[in-house]
């Protein structure tokens, strides 16, 4: 199984070189309207522009922009050191939510909001965790 996650983005360019710097890899494909970088085997995460999917979605569905700064969806990503990931996604341009604690079903987490007010969530399982 392959799975790929595309986030609807305001500026393509802008969250390529953010996720680009994040995951510390080059896109496998840009090209006008979709970027794509491999995170792990079989998911690729991809960011295409809002202006572009909208036009194929609306008017069934609302336009990507009415959406802004409202959180539209989390990306959980179990790391080894929760730190060093909040420090390096705050340098590549992602706004702190919550600082790393200890969460009452078991994980260690922090929350970031990408340029796009994306949620990323950097957690590991706490030593209190059963």
């Amino acid at each position: 199984m392959t799975v790929d996650i595309i986030l609807y983005v305001e500026d393509q360019s802008r969250s390529k070189i953010f996720y680009e710097n994040l995951f510390a890899c080059k896109a496998i494909l840009d090209v006008p309207g979709m970027t794509e970088i491999q995170i792990a085997s079989g998911l690729k995460l991809g960011v295409m522009p809002e202006n572009g999917i909208a036009k194929i979605i609306t008017p069934a569905a609302p336009h990507p922009s009415s959406g802004k700064g409202i959180p539209r969806c989390e990306l959980y990503i179990q790391v080894e050191n929760i730190e060093d990931w909040v420090l390096r996604s705050i340098s590549a341009g992602a706004k702190l939510i919550s600082a790393p604690e200890n969460r009452n079903w078991g994980d260690r987490v922090a929350y970031v909001s990408d340029p796009d007010g994306h949620i990323l969530a950097f957690a590991t399982r706490s030593k209190i965790a059963g």
